[in-house]
This record gives structure tokens, sequence and C-alpha cells, in this order.
């Protein structure tokens, strides 16, 4: 294609993207299960296609997406949860794939063990953006979210090194499972390594940076680049180097970043977020015509058999790998139980909703295009075209089906988030901090600054009280409630409703003196940003207003 038809290609793409987003907003669908389908007519209809290029894929793609999200993720929370993170994205990963490898190896006609454990490796890791997506908007438990997201960070490194291994054994360089083992061992302790490196290195620019949100900007968009190609180049997991350096960075930004570069950085991953998942699930759907086109060679039965074990390996093996861990006994030190810190066991409403969120996406699709054509002999690889189109029929039923009925799924089983206690813990929490920063101006005021008059500080106190009395009246409201939902106060809606009315006039006015000539266009961006922050920190939620209030 030529470079005017690549543009009018992404423009299309851009296009599907925003306008699958809006139907998505407003039907309660999730855009990962519709785009794919998108993709898959897109594919049918003549006229150009793009085909998935692994190492675009796994380097230009995967970092920024992992990275972005290790990054809104919380360290402690996944630290809390680590036993029940692991199971599922080591163990249960693991366990997928050499189940599938030995139904292959069985059942499916010219298979071999490796050729089927590097499917299973492909398969196993879920790709959590569909079901992520799907419970933050109704408000899915946050320690529900947590074991998602882990899982969803760290799966990929053990099911690539999987395939690696799997590979190697296919083309030819044997299989032994002890080096295996240690391959698997030394990778991903040098790709956290690689990734604290790698993180290092960005807090010690963080704060000789902070006062320039673009510089601060461009140091993070290169983060997850410079943190895969340098796992790559140490032929250790460049998976895991990005989420480990997300992560810590993360962890780090409250204290190391300025308000203006978290804002700024917040909303440029965002659109990077947006952008990025809609192209990657329009190009799952395109991919249909290079996954069916050798199927010829294979008959029917044998195309049925290979799906039906990868499909049912991977919906089965997830529930019934919970509903064991959650039934080992203590003294087996169970994965999914209570360990030393306190960590719960999940109840059962909580393993249904875990066992649905299985979403398998791009990743399993890039790290099936990887496999080699021959063998180390020069043979064609074993049922490579077969193992393409399980691969697909296995992303298109967990994306799509699951994807689409996770909700309803959840909605189902009643679990929800506890908003009012979480609505609590807020409001200590700004109380704490509005104590905190009075404590701090009596302190300034007993120093006897001479240079900062009183006035100055009584206004400030004056100012904080007022804030503080405020944040004590909406928590003594929520303790009193028994709902799981905050209380709503009339008193409060309608002071919302103002707020919203004043900076809604004020920008009027401003732009009043724009048209007119009485203030230029800089001015007035000034000014409207003084506005947009202030409308920042009003609840996204439309205001609410009693019409007794």
């Amino acid at each position: 294609m030529s470079v005017e038809a690549y543009v009018v290609f992404v423009l299309a793409a851009v296009a599907v993207v925003v306008s699958v987003r809006w139907v998505a907003n407003r039907t309660g669908l999730p855009a990962a299960a519709l785009l794919p389908l998108l993709g898959i007519g897109y594919a049918l209809l003549p006229g150009p296609n793009i085909s998935l290029d692994p190492d675009v894929v796994l380097t230009l793609v995967l970092p920024p997406l992992l990275y972005s999200a290790a990054l809104n993720s919380s360290l402690l929370a996944i630290r809390r949860n680590l036993r029940t993170i692991i199971s599922l994205s080591v163990t249960l990963v693991l366990i997928t794939a050499l189940t599938i490898g030995v139904g292959f190896s069985l059942f499916v006609t010219g298979a071999t063990l490796a050729a089927g454990i590097a499917v299973g490796a492909a398969v196993a890791p879920p790709d959590p953006v569909a079901a992520l997506a799907v419970g933050r908007k109704i408000g899915l438990p946050p320690r529900i979210l947590t074991l998602i997201q882990g899982e969803g960070l760290l799966n990929d490194a053990t099911a690539l090194t999987i395939l690696g291994v799997a590979v190697a054994a296919a083309t030819g360089d044997g299989f032994s499972a002890p080096s295996a083992l240690g391959r698997f061992l030394a990778v991903a302790a040098g790709g956290a390594a690689a990734g604290w490196l790698v993180s290092y290195a960005v807090r010690l620019l963080s704060r000789p940076l902070a006062g320039d949100p673009l510089m601060a900007n461009a140091v993070s968009l290169a983060t997850p680049f410079a943190a895969y190609l340098l796992a790559e180049r140490l032929h250790v997991s460049g998976v895991l180097a990005v989420v480990v350096a997300g992560l810590i960075v993360g962890h780090h930004t409250p204290r190391s970043a300025s308000g203006a570069g978290r804002l700024q950085t917040s909303a440029v991953w965002r659109l990077v977020d947006f952008l990025l998942e809609g192209f990657v699930f329009l190009l799952i759907g395109q991919q249909l015509p290079a996954v069916v086109r050798g199927l010829a060679q294979y008959d029917t039965a044998t195309i049925v058999i290979a799906v039906a074990i990868t499909v049912g390996a991977v919906l089965l093996l997830r529930p019934l790998w919970l509903v064991l861990t959650q039934s080992l006994p203590r003294s087996l030190h169970t994965w999914l139980g209570r360990d030393d810190r306190g960590v719960e066991r999940l109840t059962g409403r909580e393993v249904a909703a875990l066992s649905w969120s299985g979403t398998r996406g791009v990743i399993s699709l890039a790290a099936i295009f990887t496999l080699p054509l021959v063998t180390g002999s020069g043979a064609p690889f074993p049922g490579r075209d077969l193992l393409l189109f399980c691969t697909f029929v296995v992303v298109l039923v967990t994306l799509v089906g699951q994807g689409l009925t996770f909700a309803p799924m959840v909605r189902m089983l009643g679990l929800h988030a506890d908003e009012n206690d979480r609505a609590r813990l807020r409001n200590e929490a700004r109380s704490a901090s509005v104590e905190a920063a009075l404590a701090a101006i009596e302190e300034l005021h007993a120093e006897e600054h001479h240079d900062i008059p009183r006035p100055v500080i009584e206004t400030m106190s004056g100012q904080l009280r007022a804030r503080l009395a405020r944040y004590q009246g909406r928590l003594e409201m929520l303790r009193e409630s028994d709902s799981l939902d905050p209380p709503v106060s009339p008193r409060y809606e309608a002071a919302l409703h103002v707020r919203r009315v004043a900076i809604g006039a004020q920008r009027e006015e401003l732009l009043r003196w724009r048209d007119a000539g009485r203030l230029p266009d800089d001015g007035l961006r000034v000014l409207e940003r003084e506005l947009d922050h202030e409308e920042r920190l009003l609840p996204d939620r439309p205001a609410r207003r009693s019409p007794n209030a």
C-alpha cells in the first residue's frame, strides 16, 4: 500500500475505535468484544488488510500496554495477594500448557508433545483488558480487580518462556526438564533485575525533571521500551522487566513527580491505552484469512479434536484450579487461603467471577505467530497452521463469548464493591491530610516568621478548617449509613450543581472577552486551564440536585 493508503487505513481504524467506544459507553457492551467482530467483518471484504507481525506486537505494542497497566496497579495490593497471583500466572499457565500438550500428543494426528505445549503456552495467559474494563464499570470488589490485573501482568512472561522451550524442543534442540526449569528461573530473575535497574534510573531522573512535565512525559513514554530492549539484549524476560519497572515507578511516582507531571502523564497514558487497545482488538479479527488459509491439509475430525482440546482445557482448567486451591487444607499451604498477612480465602462467588474473567487476546496470537515455519532439519513445523487456528478460536471464544457475558454474570452473582466503605476511607484520609496541613501551619506560626503576615496564616487556617468540617460531616453521614452505596446529600449535590454553574458562567464570560478582542488567546488558555483544574476536582458523576435542596 502507498503512504496515503496507510494514512486512510489508520484514520478509518481510529474512526471505528471511537465509534465502538461510543456504542460501548451507551450499551454497556465491552468494546474489546465488539472490535474483533468488526475486524472479522472487514477481513472478509475485498481490499487491503494488515497481517499481524509478532515482532511489532511484542516490541512496540506489548511494552507500553503492560507498563501502563503496571503504573496503575498497586504494588502493595499485589504483594498482599502474591500467592494467588503466582498460582494463576505461573502454576496455572504451566498446567494449561502441559495439559494441552499431552492432549495433542495423544489425540491429534501428526501432533507432537512439543507442538502441543507450544499452542498451550500461547493460549494459557489471559489478557485482562476486557475483564478489567467490565469489572471497573460494574464495580467489582478491589481485591478481584487486583487479582485479574496482577495475573495479567505476570502470566505473559511465564507463557513466552514456556513457548520458547517448547519451540526449541520441536525444532530439534531437545527437551530437558531440569534445564527448562533452570532457564525459566534465570530468565525471570534476569527480567526482574533489568526492570529494577531501569526503574532506578527513571527515579534518579524524576527529581531533576519534575519541574518540566513535558520532559518527564518523554521519559515515561520511553521507559517501557528501554526496559524491554535491555532485557531482550541480555536474553532475559523483557515482559517481566517492563512489569517490574512499571510497578516500582508507579509506587514511587507520588513522591518523585510533580502534580502537573502526574496529571499530564496520566492523560497521555490513557490516550495510548485507548488507541493501542483499539487497534489491537481490530487486528485480532483481521487475522481470520491468515489462520484459515492453511487448514485445507487437515481433515475435519482432526480440526474438531484439536479445537475441542484447546478450548476445553482453557475453559475448564481455570475453574477447576481455583476450586481445587480453595479446597486444599492449610497444612498443604494453599495458594488461595489465609497467609501470614491475613489474606482471606476467596468466596464461591469470587471464584466464579475469576473463572469467567480469563479472556485471551493479542498476546496469544502474537506468540503463536512466532512459531518457525520449519524445524532444524528443514521439515515443516508440525501442525503450525492447525495451531494458529486453534489459538484464534480460543481468542475469539473467550474474548467475545466471555467478554459479552462477564457483566451479566457478575450482576447475577451480586458481586460489587462496598462503595460506602471506600468513600468512608477516602474521607478519613482527606480529614487526616487536612489535619496535617493545619498542624504544619500552626508550626509555621509558632516559628514567628516575620515575612509571613498573620492574616495570611489565619485565612489559610480558616479555609482548611471549613474543608475539614465538610469532610467530617460527610464522614459522619457515611458511618451512619448501612447501604453499600454512599448516601446522597441534597446539600452536597446542590453545592456541586452551583459550582458547575459558576464555572460554566466564568468560561462563557472569558469567551465573550476573547471574541470581543479584549483578551488574547494565550491569556484565555491560561485562565481556562485554571477553571479546568477547578472542575477536575469535582466528582465525575453529574450533579443530582434535590428539588428540596
